[in-house]
C-alpha cells in the first residue's frame, strides 16, 4: 500500500503517469485529488513546471531517459508496482520504447493500462496528428454549436477534458474494479472522438428520430428559443435565461410583466425570433446585477454570465468552497464532494525530478 499523505477514496491506488499534454495530465490531477499516489515520469529538458500549471498538481516527479537501459529498468520496476498506468502518446510510441501492454502484463498481470488519444488506438486516423478542435469537428458536435454563420470554439473542455479525461478516468476505474475482482488487467483505449460522440448521444437520438434540426440556432437548446438564451444588459454584461419548463416560463412572463398574449404558447416556433427581439430590448433596460436582484425571489432559471474573476468571488462558489489557493495560485478545489472520504489536493506543482528518492523508497524500488 502507498504511504503517501494523500486522503480520499483512492488513497490505496498507485498510478504511473507518463507526462504529456491535455487530457492525460488532467486525468492524473483528478486521480491525485481523489487520493491516489500518482507518480509522473518526466523527460529531461524543456521548461520546468510552474505553480500555475495546476493540471500537474498533486503528484511527484521522476525524470527518466527511457532510451537509457538503466532508466528503462526503473520505469519497468515502477510499472510492476502500479495499479494504473496512464499515457497519451500516439499509438506505437510506448511499444517502441519497451513499455507497451505486451511488455508489462507479463510482469504485472493486474495492471490497468490507460491510453488516451484523439483518434483512438485503431482506425484510419489513429496515427494522425490533431488537437481538441479537430477531434470535436469529426464528431458532429462542433457543427452543432455556435451561430448560424459560424461554429463556436468551446475552449478545449469538450474533447480534451470531457470526451477525453473523464472517459479515461471512468474507463480505468471500471477496469480497476474488474482487476481487483479477477486479478486481470486490461487496456483502456479512450479516444476523444469516441467520448464526444458518447456525450452527444442525446442529440444524436433526437436527430435520428427527426426531432433535432441539423442547423445551428434552430433548436431549443442551441440558441433558437427565446426562453433558453443569453441577453445583453444595460451595462453590456450578459444574463442567461433557461426557463424551459412551463412553470418557470410562466413565472418569468409574470415577473417581467410581459404580455401574456404576446408570449402565450411557449412552443410556437414561428414567434421565437420576434420574442427574442422583445427580450433583447427588455434586458437592455437594466444592468445585469439589477436584473439578478429583480428576479432574486423568483424561481425561473436565471443566472448572471460571470467573467472568471467574478466567478471566483461569487457567494455560491465561496460557500461551496469551489476554489482553493495553492502556492498563491487560485484554482479549482478537489471535486466532487464526498461525505466520508473527502478528496483534497495534497500539494501543488512539484518541479521535475524533485521526488526521485521518496518515490523509489515509497514504492520499494532499489
Amino acid at each position: 500500500m502507498p504511504t503517501n499523505n494523500h486522503t480520499g477514496p483512492l488513497a490505496d491506488i498507485r498510478v504511473l503517469e507518463f507526462s504529456g499534454m491535455g487530457p492525460a495530465p488532467f486525468c492524473g490531477m483528478l486521480l491525485a485529488d481523489l487520493g491516489a499516489d500518482v507518480v509522473r515520469i518526466d523527460r529531461a529538458g524543456g521548461e520546468d513546471y510552474k505553480p500555475e500549471d495546476v493540471e500537474s498538481r498533486g503528484r511527484e516527479s521522476i525524470v527518466l531517459d527511457l532510451k537509457d537501459s538503466d532508466d528503462l529498468a526503473i520505469g519497468k520496476a515502477l510499472a510492476t508496482k502500479a495499479d494504473i498506468l496512464i499515457e497519451g502518446f500516439r499509438p506505437g510510441v510506448m511499444e517502441r520504447i519497451g513499455l507497451g501492454p505486451d511488455n508489462l502484463f507479463p510482469i504485472n498481470p493486474a495492471l490497468v493500462y490507460g491510453r488516451i488519444t484523439g483518434w483512438g488506438q485503431t482506425g484510419p486516423l489513429a496515427k494522425k496528428a490533431g488537437h481538441d478542435l479537430n477531434y470535436l469537428a469529426l464528431t458532429g458536435a462542433l457543427h452543432a454549436m455556435g451561430t448560424k454563420e459560424k461554429p463556436a470554439i468551446p475552449l478545449n473542455l469538450v474533447a480534451d477534458f470531457g470526451g477525453g479525461s473523464m472517459y479515461l478516468m471512468m474507463g480505468i476505474l471500471s477496469a480497476l474494479h474488474h482487476a481487483r475482482n479477477s486479478g486481470k488487467g486490461q487496456v483502456v483505449d479512450a479516444a476523444m472522438t469516441d467520448g464526444v460522440i458518447s456525450l452527444m448521444n442525446m442529440i444524436y437520438g433526437d436527430f435520428n428520430a427527426g426531432t433535432w434540426n441539423d442547423e445551428r440556432e434552430s433548436n431549443v437548446i442551441d440558441g433558437a428559443a427565446p426562453f433558453y438564451n443569453v441577453y445583453q444588459c444595460a451595462d453590456d454584461k450578459w444574463i442567461s435565461l433557461a426557463c424551459i419548463e412551463a412553470q418557470f416560463y410562466k413565472a418569468f412572463i409574470n415577473a417581467s410583466e410581459l404580455s401574456e398574449a404576446e408570449f402565450s404558447d411557449q412552443w410556437q416556433r414561428n414567434t421565437w425570433t420576434a420574442r427574442i427581439k422583445t427580450l433583447e430590448q427588455l434586458f437592455l433596460t437594466k444592468t445585469r446585477d439589477s436584473w439578478i436582484e429583480f428576479f432574486a425571489d423568483q424561481d425561473i432559471c436565471i443566472a448572471p454570465v460571470l467573467n472568471m474573476e467574478e466567478a471566483q468571488s461569487h457567494p455560491h462558489n465561496i460557500a461551496r468552497q469551489s476554489f482553493q489557493t495553492i502556492d498563491k495560485i487560485k484554482q479549482a478545489n478537489a471535486m466532487p464532494k464526498m461525505s466520508s472520504t473527502a478528496p483534497a489536493t495534497s500539494f501543488g506543482v512539484h518541479p521535475k525530478n524533485a521526488d526521485q528518492k521518496q518515490i523509489l523508497s515509497r514504492w520499494s524500488i532499489d
